[in-house]
């Protein structure tokens, strides 16, 4: 496995070399620095812990500070780890785009976008009353019967209601690698990927 910590920038489309043009997300992959390389002989697993992203010394504690001040780094904000990396990386050492090649398949994981509680009409795709003439009364959204009567006489687990939406944490697999930049560190995959533009997304394969 060999993965990376990015930034998700945005939506563009590209032009394939046959002229068709695809819709592609752009993400800021990297740099992101070795604070830790966990073995199966003192942690029982092997791991590459890799740091994102720039963090103030005020906001940092000491236990971090001194975390980062081993991998010859200063504080990072974000910092996942990648198990059974393929790639060989000592401490201190950075990861980028490089390490991914155009044409290659990733999956890529974010947290979706929260919308907060939202009804079935939004959260299900229920389709409402839509009859209003006939005697309904401000019905048009509502989530109608949830169901049993006298004989179960509760409503039954899984019942699709009304709820708080989004805010998930999805994997998209699958997504093509269409270019990398190495000197701004893009990488432009494919399609669409979760979250909000500027919003964390680990890319792996």
């Amino acid at each position: 496995m060999k993965g990376i910590i990015g930034k998700k920038i945005g939506m563009t489309s590209i032009f394939s070399p046959d002229g068709k043009q695809q819709s592609c997300t752009i993400i800021e992959a990297g740099p992101c620095v070795v604070t830790q390389v966990k073995t199966q002989e003192v942690d029982g697993y092997t791991a590459l812990q890799l740091a994102f992203g720039e963090k103030k010394e005020k906001n940092t504690t000491s236990a971090e500070k001194n975390h980062f001040a081993k991998a010859n780094t200063s504080p990072k904000k974000f910092v996942k780890e990648f198990r059974n990396y393929s790639l060989e990386k000592n401490i201190g050492e950075t990861v980028t785009a490089e390490i991914f090649a155009e044409g290659e398949k990733v999956d890529v994981v974010g947290t979706t976008k929260g919308k907060g509680f939202q009804g079935v009409v939004k959260r299900h795709g229920f389709s409402g009353v839509g009859d209003a003439t006939h005697g309904q009364h401000d019905r048009q959204r509502a989530p109608g019967s949830l169901g049993n009567s006298s004989d179960a006489s509760r409503v039954m687990k899984g019942m699709r209601m009304a709820g708080r939406m989004g805010a998930e944490r999805v994997k998209v697999k699958g997504l093509k690698v269409l270019k990398i930049f190495p000197e701004k560190n893009y990488i432009l995959v494919s399609g669409s990927v979760p979250g909000h533009n500027g919003s964390i997304v680990y890319i792996q394969k």
